[in-house]
C-alpha cells in the first residue's frame, strides 16, 4: 500500500514524454540546519527580551522572524509553477556516463536561480533559469549495463535564497538510453571475398594479390601462405594471404567466429570492437547473430544497426 501510494505521488501524471508543471502538491520543504539554528537563535533572543523587558528586542525578534517566513515563501517559490520538458539521450558505451537532457521552463518575471539536480549520490548539476526563459540541463546517469537505461527518479531541490529552507520535488520523466556493449580492442576477421557477375580479374578470375597479414584463429588453414611463414624465420603467427579485385570485399563478422567459452557479454564487446574497427577502416561489414542477420553495409548507418542489435541481443 505504502508503495502504490509512493507511485502514485511522484509519478509523472502524464505519459511521460509531454512537458509537466510543478504544483504545490509536489513541493516539499523543510527547514535547514542552517534554518534550526536560526529558530533556536530567535528563541533565546526573545527570552532575553521577555526576561529584561526589552522592546527592540522584541522588534528585533519578529523582524527576524518575518524575515524567515519570506525566506521560506521565496525557496518555495523557486520552484512552484516550473514546466519541465523531456529531451533525448544519446547512445552510450557500457562504463560511459550518459547525459539525459531536461528543459527547464521559466514562465515567470523573476529568475529561478540556485537549482540543483541529480538521480546519484555526488551527480549533481547546477541550474538557473532566467525571467521568461528556458535552460536545458543533463542528468548524468552511469552506464553500468548494456541495454534499455531507464532514467532513475530525479531529484530537484533548492535552498535559495537564505538557505534557511530545503524544498525539493521527484521528477520521473520517461525517459531512456540505449547502452551498447563496452567494446574490446582485438584484430578483425579475416576479411571475404563476394563475387560480382561478369566481373573478373587477375588470371584465370582469380584475384590480384595484395599482400599478407598475421593469421588470426578464425581464419581457415586453407588461407595459410606457407612459403611465405617458412621464410620468416621469427616466432610469429602464420601469414595469410589477402586479395584485391575480382569482386566486393567485405568483412563477416560473425558471433560463431567468438570463443564459444567466454561470457556472453565478453562475445559481445569483441563483436562492438570489430564493428568499430571495421567503421574507422572503411570497409563493408555485415554482422551475423544469433538472432538476427544485419546485411552489408557501411557508413554511419551500418554502425547504428549494428550498435543496436548487439546492445539488444537477448542473454
Amino acid at each position: 500500500m505504502f508503495a502504490t501510494l509512493k507511485q502514485q505521488l511522484f509519478r509523472w501524471q502524464s505519459d511521460g514524454s509531454a512537458p509537466f508543471r510543478l504544483g504545490q502538491r509536489r513541493i516539499f520543504i523543510i527547514p535547514s540546519r542552517g534554518g534550526l539554528l536560526f529558530a533556536l537563535a530567535l528563541i533565546v533572543m526573545l527570552l532575553g527580551a521577555i526576561n529584561y523587558t526589552l522592546a527592540l528586542g522584541h522588534a528585533l525578534v519578529f523582524l527576524l522572524a518575518g524575515l524567515g517566513l519570506t525566506g521560506m515563501v521565496h525557496t518555495f517559490r523557486n520552484l512552484y509553477g516550473m514546466l519541465i520538458m523531456p529531451g533525448r539521450c544519446e547512445p552510450v558505451f557500457v562504463g560511459e556516463t550518459a547525459l539525459f537532457q531536461l528543459t527547464l521552463g521559466n514562465e515567470r518575471s523573476s529568475p529561478r536561480l540556485a537549482l540543483e539536480l541529480g538521480v546519484e549520490e555526488g551527480k549533481t548539476v547546477m541550474a538557473a533559469v532566467d525571467a521568461l526563459e528556458n535552460t536545458k540541463t543533463a542528468i548524468p546517469v552511469t552506464a553500468t549495463r548494456r541495454g534499455w537505461l531507464t532514467l532513475p527518479k530525479v531529484k530537484m531541490s533548492t535552498r535559495y535564497p537564505l538557505g534557511m529552507f530545503y524544498a525539493w520535488c521527484y521528477l520521473q520523466p520517461a525517459m531512456r538510453c540505449l547502452v551498447y556493449p563496452q567494446p574490446v580492442d582485438s584484430p578483425l576477421p579475416a576479411v571475404s571475398s563476394t563475387p560480382n557477375p561478369g566481373e573478373r580479374s587477375g588470371d584465370g578470375g582469380q584475384e590480384d594479390f595484395a599482400g599478407f597479414r598475421e593469421r588470426q584463429p578464425a581464419d581457415s588453414p586453407r588461407h595459410v601462405a606457407w612459403k611465405a611463414s617458412a621464410r620468416d624465420t621469427s616466432n610469429r603467427p602464420l601469414l595469410i594471404k589477402q586479395f584485391a579485385g575480382g569482386g566486393q570485399l567485405e568483412l563477416q563478422l560473425n558471433w560463431a567466429r567468438t570463443d564459444p567459452a567466454q561470457s556472453t557479454e565478453s562475445r559481445l564487446s569483441i563483436l562492438c570492437g570489430w564493428v568499430l574497427a571495421a567503421e574507422a577502416a572503411g570497409a563493408l561489414y555485415a554482422l551475423h547473430l544469433p538472432d538476427r542477420q544485419i546485411p552489408p553495409g557501411g557508413g554511419e548507418q551500418q554502425r547504428q544497426r549494428c550498435l543496436e542489435a548487439l546492445a539488444l541481443v537477448q542473454p
